[in-house]
């Protein structure tokens, strides 16, 4: 779809696109060097909640085949494999921080934790209660005081009663906690959705099969695939280039890949806004 649209936007402007990138050099730094090295996340999230819109650099296959067949050497020389690692790390940790967000709105409300810790108390005290009035009734019946023994044990069945009675409103208070505890939400640690463990098996299904979760998925896959001690080191220095040599200076990180999933926690311009518990999909 990405692709459909940058050809539309080249019909509309005469062409201009294509033709200028016939004309560009590969370290110009209008290039996309994750299109390049890899695969532009601008590419993975088209017409989904993650959508980054159309890339603002050029895509150009011409220069991917001619940057795929140079020696590794001149590739590693050039660094582009880095820029692409850095602009997929910084769209995975936008990401997870956005999971974590979502995670802590699930978390129980400050009443809810009040309850918990006050029906836990409750359990403790009268557990103990049980415990203490078993003792009792084993001592008296020892000693022959069978009527005290009888009362002893009517008001250890109460107690174990009143115990059972806290217990079920606190595995009650457990399953419906938190603003969406009714649906049993959770959120999906691959791409930040939500996902409902009372879905069926097909919902569950176009959604690990949906376009923003496979995006997601894909861009992990790459970032992992970096060896680890590539993933540690700082970016080699570009060799000179002349009047390119610009191309790493004045900007972000990975020439320009610096806008990092605008919005990043929770917004819905790169990021993910549910509007309700099951719309997060």
């Amino acid at each position: 779809m990405a692709a459909e649209q940058r050809k539309l936007l080249e019909q509309l402007m005469g062409g201009g696109m294509t033709s200028r990138a016939a004309q560009l050099p590969l370290t110009d730094p209008k290039v996309c060097r994750s299109f390049v090295a890899g695969t532009c996340p601008h590419d993975l999230f088209t017409n989904t909640k993650a959508d980054l819109g159309v890339c603002p650099r050029v895509h150009s296959e011409a220069l991917k085949a001619e940057y795929e067949g140079l020696p590794e050497a001149e590739r590693k020389k050039l660094g582009f494999e880095y820029d692409y690692m850095r602009d997929l790390q910084t769209r995975i940790e936008a990401c997870n921080r956005n999971i974590e967000t979502l995670q802590r709105r699930l978390e129980k409300t400050p009443d809810e934790v009040r309850q918990t810790n006050a029906l836990l108390k409750a359990i403790s005290d009268l557990g103990a209660t049980v415990a203490n009035g078993l003792l009792e009734v084993e001592i008296l019946a020892e000693t022959g005081d069978v009527l005290r023994a009888y009362d002893e044990y009517y008001k250890v069945r109460q107690a174990q009663a009143a115990k059972a009675d806290r217990e079920r409103e606190l595995k009650a208070l457990s399953e419906t906690s938190g603003p969406s505890g009714h649906q049993k939400l959770q959120v999906c640690d691959v791409c930040g959705a939500y996902l409902s463990r009372l879905d069926n098996d097909r919902r569950l299904a176009d959604h690990f099969f949906g376009k923003m979760h496979l995006g997601f998925a894909q861009m992990r896959k790459a970032y992992e695939a970096f060896p680890k001690e590539m993933r540690g080191r700082a970016r080699p220095p570009m060799p000179p280039v002349g009047a390119d040599d610009d191309m790493m200076g004045g900007g972000p990180p990975g020439g320009g890949y610096g806008d990092g999933w605008k919005g990043g926690r929770g917004s819905r311009s790169g990021g993910f806004r549910p509007r309700g518990p099951r719309r997060g999909w």
